[in-house]
């Protein structure tokens, strides 16, 4: 068993000053290590075409782009190629989530080397507060923002891509910019999509949305109980799946299930972070291995989480938090079998 420890961050102010401060975070942390990674991954990048876009979809992410040149002294049409998730490669990953009336239940699934192990408290000056588990910095892998919505990524494929933006910075301008769920359906529809990805979405009215999501086409599935993996479940789309996909529908088949027995948040939680669960996986060396457990609970604000395998489960109030009552720990602290 290894540790992985996931450290927790807090950004407020303007989305330039956000960017600034995360700089210091790069320069300062194995973020830095990413640097050439994400250089390769964002190979045929148009910088250029991503700025255009950003400036009508999501300005504010394009300043805490600029924010995030600055502090590092680097070129803004490199740190959009590396930062923006506009028309980048990425291997494959997993998630698994459960949601209800009162829950969103989630695993991810990938590997720690490309995990940014960050759990960030982010609080714009022009955008919804949020908290949620990061990725390339500025993208969100899940979260929960203020108004209680709650989104998260499941891959599907990476085959039939087209230039766009990769399924976590849509997470994050849907957490910074939608305050319920008609309005992360009506935005996400307007943003260029690179690859296949299902998006699991919740608010306070209890209401699930799936919305399958490939670079030509969105379908939306609604319901109060839903299950999502990754795998399109619409006719239209399901020409579009990998080719094995067995995987999935065992694990979506395990949380429907889930969905009959009207369990309680830390049943829930339970059943997912056990590591006998059949929705944990160790195969880290092969991008498919449970880095992170979470609980969303979208009408009071709540989360619980857990880092890696039988993670003793951490509470945290976003709702405290916002009013400055409650104290955030620097990190969690979990462990995970890589062998």
């Amino acid at each position: 068993m290894e540790e992985l420890i996931v450290s927790v961050v807090e950004l407020k102010g303007s989305y330039a000053s956000l960017g600034l401060k995360q700089s210091e975070e790069i320069k300062s942390s194995r973020l830095f290590e990413q640097l050439d990674l994400l250089q390769t991954l964002s190979t045929n990048s148009n910088s250029a075409k991503a700025q255009e876009i950003l400036k009508t979809v999501s300005p504010g992410i394009l300043e805490e782009l600029k924010g995030i040149a600055n502090g590092l002294e680097m070129e803004l049409d490199l740190i959009v190629k590396f930062y923006s998730g506009y028309d980048v490669s990425f291997p494959p990953m997993g998630c698994t989530t459960f949601v209800n009336d009162d829950y969103y239940v989630r695993n991810y699934d990938f590997s720690p080397e490309l995990y940014d192990a960050r759990l960030v408290f982010c609080n714009p000056t022009d955008g919804y507060a949020s908290v949620g588990f990061s990725h390339s910095v500025i993208g969100r892998l899940d979260g929960m923002n203020e108004r209680g919505l709650v989104v998260g990524l499941h891959f599907v494929n990476n085959h039939d891509n087209e230039e766009g933006f990769i399924a976590t910075t849509i997470v994050r301008m849907l957490l910074d910019q939608c305050g319920c769920i008609k309005e992360a359906v009506d935005l996400i529809s307007n943003i260029p999509h690179g690859y296949c990805y299902n998006y699991s979405i919740t608010d306070p009215s209890g209401v699930g949305v799936v919305v399958e999501a490939s670079p030509q086409k969105q379908v939306i599935r609604f319901g109060n109980s839903l299950a999502c993996t990754n795998h399109f479940e619409s006719e239209t789309l399901q020409e579009k799946n990998r080719r094995e996909i067995q995987g999935s529908l065992k694990r979506n088949e395990y949380v429907r299930s889930l969905i009959k027995k009207k369990l309680s948040p830390i049943s829930l939680y339970t059943n997912f972070n056990d590591g006998n669960s059949p929705l944990f996986f160790k195969y880290y060396k092969e991008y498919f291995g449970t880095l992170h457990t979470v609980v969303y609970s979208p009408k009071d604000l709540f989360l619980t989480i857990g880092v890696g395998e039988n993670c003793e489960p951490i509470m945290i109030s976003f709702k405290d938090y916002l009013n400055g009552t409650f104290t955030l720990p620097s990190v969690i602290k979990g462990k995970i079998n890589i062998n």
